[in-house]
């Protein structure tokens, strides 16, 4: 059985010359890049090349680029690392209410320990409007959070305007980017914000690395303590045959942004048009917002999202409510968008990628077809 992969949202496969490019640091090229020696040096200059790379693709500068272990771990550090630098009493968050775990629980345990934080609504469509973080700061707010796309309906974030509203506060912002690089342009200028999260394994580097893009002058508290690696910010030998692929695919992302982005939203309409058509009573998540390229959070009428991959093992497929001892859970995005229980419980997520073919798309949109058809009847 041929196995379909549409869940490039919850992770891609390592580009082949990704591949190659790490192989010689798994190998020969062993040394510690702190190390003084020849091999030490070569994995130093890696190190510092592929940073060179990743800010290539975010238009930053070379020392503004943290390796971390994820984007799970560049999150935590851009919130952490803002809000307790102050007191308690003296600093107050802002994040949107659809935002990622790796922001949201960080979120909370700031919360937990004292700390204000604000949670903003978004729109039917899922998008985060610029008012309502105007609405938002208070005199002691010290950072806002908002992803820049939403990792299960896609819709992008308005973060230029949200950045100027926060600039215009002196308030620093943080964006998420971890769904959106590589995929859309994440210039850091053009956004207009202060930190800046991707994630290796979402740009087809590997799972185990990531950077936190830091702007000159932001000053971070450490979430992690040790040695001096990282500006001080992220202490532990550098992971460097991991960096080095992330490194390698921030260069392929920036190459094909452009091209790889319209193939992506061809592929996305065509499984779309295919549903709609043959179940018109289908919808579609943020339908009216601007989206990424690669993403469709779909609707099925009268199943559950579980049920409908369930009967379609060769998909691979994302949910978007999650079943508990036989109790249905839509998601926090969903929640947040006000989306009906009842519509909420057939969402499925079909999200699309570089190795996605045209033979893939008509494949999946019929068995997808079928087994609603199944569960129809």
């Amino acid at each position: 059985m041929r196995r379909i992969y549409l869940d490039y949202n919850a992770t891609t496969p390592v580009a082949p010359s990704v591949q190659e490019a790490m192989m010689p640091f798994l190998t020969e090229h062993f040394g510690n890049p702190s190390s003084n020696h020849a091999l030490g040096r070569a994995c130093h200059e890696a190190v510092e090349d592929a940073r060179e790379q990743v800010a290539g693709l975010l238009g930053a500068e070379r020392e503004e680029i943290v390796f971390t272990g994820g984007g799970t771990e560049a999150n935590n550090l851009a919130l952490k690392g803002v809000i307790q630098r102050r007191s308690p009493g003296e600093a107050h968050l802002i994040v949107s209410s659809f935002e990622h775990p790796s922001v949201d629980e960080p979120a909370k345990h700031l919360h937990r320990i004292g700390y204000a934080v604000s949670w903003l609504p978004c729109t039917p469509d899922g998008v985060v409007e610029p008012q309502a973080v105007e609405d938002a700061i208070r005199p002691n707010t010290a950072l806002v959070s908002v992803m820049h796309a939403n990792n299960e309906v896609g819709s992008l974030q308005p973060i230029r305007q949200i950045a100027e509203v926060c600039r215009s506060h002196d308030v620093l912002v943080h964006t998420d980017a971890a769904q959106s690089t590589g995929k859309v342009r994440t210039n850091v200028d053009e956004l207009g914000v202060d930190l800046l999260t991707i994630a290796g394994h979402k740009v087809y580097a590997p799972k185990g690395v990531g950077a936190l893009f830091v702007r000159r002058g932001v000053a971070l508290e450490p979430v992690i303590h040790g040695a001096a690696h990282e500006g001080g910010l992220r202490p532990g030998t550098e992971n460097t045959p991991y960096i080095v692929g992330l490194g390698r695919a921030a260069v392929l992302a920036s190459k094909a942004l452009d091209e790889a982005a319209d193939r992506l939203a061809a592929l996305r309409d065509r499984l779309w048009e295919r549903i709609s058509r043959a179940i018109p009573r289908a919808t579609m998540n943020g339908s009216q917002a601007e989206r990424l390229p690669n993403t469709l959070s779909l609707n099925f009428p009268n199943v559950t999202g579980g049920e409908l991959l369930g009967r379609t093992p060769e998909l691979c497929a994302s949910t978007g409510s999650a079943c508990h001892s036989g109790v249905t859970h839509m998601s926090p995005t969903l929640e947040a968008m006000g989306l009906a229980p009842q519509t909420a419980r057939g969402a499925v997520r079909l999200s699309v990628g570089w190795y996605t073919s045209e033979e893939d798309i008509d494949r999946a949109a019929s068995l997808l077809i079928a087994a609603w058809e199944g569960l129809e009847d």
